[in-house]
């Protein structure tokens, strides 16, 4: 398969850089990334500059925008071919719960989605990460099944990866996105000219975590995979909303 990767934390970050050298021992490899960490970009396109790319010393490409620049920019104008499917990763940090509305790793995905192909997104669940090659590993495991089993081409998949050893993993668990209490405070400090200046607070602790969800499986060792769609109408409130307006 010739895939694209891409990513939120800069194509110099060390997961991405695994991701591609596991992935690329059966597949063609194209990387397209920002060039330096753009988490928490959301789904963001840059409008209003243009973009720029060029390519790194081991053959990335490196993109002056968001992670959804990057796979636009891709899939719709810098690749000679079109890529049969999009991967995100491999992130530093979870992306659970309410953390896909901000994520710049599974906005990449999703605007692969938005092109007309199958994306995944792949964390790595902790900000001092150690097992890189536990989460390649997985992903090379579920491409190897997609190619003989392949999910509709608007499918996404959020994974999760324990950061643990391979052995210590005790499985993989489809899963349903969890929920966080609110995001603490904004943080507020001067600067030396005695301005205001302020910080986003830490997300909220996991309040929905029960058995099923995508935390609830990431804090007993099991790999966890959620599928994403794009829909976001809240269909069970359309015939509500109807007699709303006609009253």
């Amino acid at each position: 398969m010739h895939i694209l990767l891409s990513n939120d934390d800069g194509y110099q970050a060390p997961g991405l850089r695994i991701l591609a050298e596991t992935l690329s021992e059966n597949h063609d490899i194209s990387v397209v990334a920002p060039d330096r960490d753009r988490s928490g970009a959301s789904n963001s396109l840059t409008l209003e500059r243009p973009l720029r790319a060029h390519v790194s010393d081991n053959g990335f490409y490196y993109v002056n925008g968001t992670p959804t620049d990057c796979v636009h920019l891709a899939i719709t104008g810098l690749l000679e071919s079109e890529p049969d499917m999009v991967i995100s990763g491999i992130n530093t940090g979870a992306n659970m719960g309410d953390d896909v509305l901000y994520s710049g790793t599974v906005a990449a995905a999703m605007e692969g989605r938005f092109l007309g192909l199958p994306a995944i997104a792949v964390s790595l669940t902790s900000f001092e990460p150690r097992y890189f090659e536990t989460a390649a590993s997985a992903v090379a495991n579920i491409v190897a099944r997609l190619q003989t089993k392949p999910l509709k081409k608007d499918s996404i998949l959020n994974i999760n990866v324990p950061n643990l050893p391979e052995d210590k993993i005790q499985g993989i668990r489809a899963t349903r996105l969890g929920n966080r209490h609110m995001s603490e405070g904004m943080i507020t400090q001067s600067d030396p000219a005695g301005e205001p200046m302020y910080w986003v607070g830490p997300p909220g602790k996991a309040q929905d975590a029960g058995e099923g969800t995508d935390f609830h499986a990431v804090e007993h060792d099991f790999i966890s995979i959620t599928p994403l769609q794009i829909d976001l109408t809240r269909y069970d409130s359309l015939q509500y909303l109807e007699s709303w307006l006609d009253a």
